[in-house]
């Protein structure tokens, strides 16, 4: 039986080989972008097996619609990859608070949100 995958920042990097990696291997994936040109492609490659969403993991509005989006579309979620995320370089003394702030709303609260919206 195949899975369901939904994937959080799969426009590019590793997020976009775990959508085509999924799908090589007979699965279906829900490929999430803050913007949905980046993954539009691999709907268009991969036809029914990928259902593209525009997804800002930081608006937790957005990960409940996004997750409800997919369950309707798919029936149900096996497997999330919680990918999105930066890293933010330099001396700490240089990183500014607003910088420090986006990342932790990235790579902390976008985890959470998306966790949250999939676990009931």
């Amino acid at each position: 039986m195949s899975k369901i995958w939904f994937i959080t920042g799969a426009s590019r990097g590793l997020g976009r080989h775990f959508v085509q990696a999924a799908v090589a291997q007979g699965d279906k994936v829900v490929a999430t972008a803050r913007n949905i040109d980046g993954v539009k492609d691999l709907a268009v490659k991969h036809g029914d097996a990928v259902l593209p969403l525009q997804l800002d993991v930081t608006d937790r509005t957005a990960a409940v619609s996004a997750v409800q989006e997919a369950t309707a579309h798919f029936g149900r979620l096996d497997v999330v990859v919680n990918n999105a995320g930066f890293g933010l370089f330099g001396a700490i003394e240089e990183i500014t608070e607003q910088q420090a702030r986006d990342q932790i709303e990235v790579n902390y609260l976008g985890v959470l949100w998306v966790t949250q919206a999939v676990l009931p």
